[in-house]
């Protein structure tokens, strides 16, 4: 199950600092396989199709609220406590009475499924439904305590906590759902008698059994509900999500040669059958079509690669490159913004930029389209079937016409016409017998300096 029924809303909290990362960056914004924490929070939020999605922000953040114009946007002013955050989304959950979904925008690797089982367990008559989780080492996390029934009687914090609840095993995830009818009665509810002095959204379980109602707990595996607080643990959950990402392409019909290689972006798309060799890194916006090989030591980005082309070794595909069907780009080739037609070649060593390469053409090692000229960028357009001879400049603006052939050392300067043949370059010179005489020389001692 991936949606939920309707009457759900989902606030996500992203206000915190931060501080543990040491950067100027806000937490949230930190990206992983090509997005910001927050935005893979977000889409697992739209999975279930919520009825409203609530942003908690810090006012540091204002500038990045434009970046989610599908969500209502509230600022917290003063880090309080979640309990407090939690609170500032009251006019933006006015008059609801669904479920009320908490995530945070440090925790991007849970899943709808496990959103899904939660709602469904709060749904089953709980005022309160907690997400726990039994992790190896249990020292950083609040812990859930039982009644004798099994159900959860109250959650404390880690800092708060007793030897003998200090014990326990199972550890809070912080996201919970709760009754919208009573959220707020709650909250409201809540003190910050604590060793913080905040208002932790934790203790809505104690007030919500002092009041006589039932709360309950579903499980997460831990990778799951792994909070991202320093570049250490953003770095084990890019790991995490690469092995997910690696293991949804192979299912899906690709091929890695050595998977712990390969580093995918969230929306990389592959098509069937695609071979991807080692060490191959994809940034974001990246499509690949069926039957495609992408040798090692790729890096792609922003870019469309047609059915059955062939990409490296060592190749880069930048922003705006197209890959026609059955196009071979070969080693240390890097394509950004041009468009390369069905069957052509560009086999070694060349920059292809601003341009468009007609269907089979050929071009050369060493070629090089001069798209800038400290000012402006420039359009190359080569014709179908052209052929680019090695070590050539092509200064844009300029059209090399169909068939045409533009021999090997040229500087393009002035437009080709089609099925013409160009030479740009230097006349070669001979003078018999000098290469003879100059060994002489040398060999006489006259050469010496």
């Amino acid at each position: 199950m991936t949606e939920t029924a309707t009457g759900t809303a989902i606030v996500i909290l992203a206000a915190g600092k931060g501080t543990r990362m040491k950067s100027r960056v806000p937490k949230v914004m930190h990206p992983m396989a090509g997005e910001p924490l927050l935005n893979h929070v977000v889409a697992t939020a739209r999975v279930l199709a919520p009825e409203r999605l609530v942003l908690v922000l810090g006012p540091d953040m204002k500038d990045f609220a434009h970046s989610m114009p599908e969500a209502e946007v509230v600022i917290q002013q003063e880090r309080l406590g979640s309990g407090h955050a939690l609170l500032t989304a009251r006019q933006a959950l006015d008059g609801f009475t669904g479920d009320v979904l908490v995530l945070y925008g440090d925790v991007p690797l849970i899943t709808p499924e496990t959103l899904c089982a939660l709602l469904e367990a709060r749904r089953r008559g709980a005022a309160v439904a907690v997400l726990a989780f039994e992790p190896l080492d249990t020292a950083a996390y609040g812990r859930l305590e039982l009644g004798p029934d099994g159900g959860l009687e109250r959650i404390v914090e880690r800092l708060d906590s007793n030897h003998s609840q200090a014990a326990l095993t199972l550890c809070n995830s912080g996201i919970v759902a709760v009754d919208g009818q009573w959220l707020f009665t709650l909250l409201d509810k809540i003190e910050n008698n604590n060793a913080k002095g905040e208002y932790y959204l934790t203790d809505i379980v104690a007030c919500a059994r002092a009041l006589g109602l039932d709360c309950v707990y579903t499980m997460a595996n831990e990778q799951e509900v792994l909070g991202v607080n320093d570049r250490v643990q953003l770095a084990e959950a890019e790991a995490e999500l690469q092995n997910r990402l690696r293991h949804v392409a192979m299912k899906n019909g690709a091929t890695l040669i050595d998977p712990a290689s390969v580093w995918f972006s969230r929306d990389t798309q592959l098509g069937s059958d695609v071979t991807i060799g080692p060490h191959t890194w994809f940034g974001p916006g990246v499509s690949v079509a069926d039957g495609v090989e992408i040798r090692a030591f790729c890096h792609l980005e922003g870019a469309m690669v047609g059915e059955g082309a062939t990409i490296g070794p060592y190749a880069r595909l930048r922003p705006g490159a197209e890959i026609g069907p059955g196009a071979h780009i070969g080693n240390f080739v890097e394509i950004k913004k041009a468009r390369i037609e069905k069957g052509v070649k560009i086999n070694h060593l060349s920059y292809i930029g601003d341009a468009r390469v007609g269907a089979a053409a050929n071009i050369g090692a060493g070629t090089i389209t001069c798209n800038y000229d400290g000012f402006t960028k420039s359009l190359s357009d080569i014709g179908e079937g052209a052929f680019i001879g090695s070590n050539s400049a092509l200064v844009a603006p300029v059209v090399i016409g169909e068939g045409a052939v533009v021999a090997a050392g040229s500087v393009i300067v002035s437009d080709v016409t089609a099925d013409a043949i160009a030479v740009a370059r230097g006349e070669q010179s001979e003078r018999k017998g000098a290469a003879a005489r100059r060994r002489a020389r040398k060999n006489s001692g006259q050469g010496k300096e």
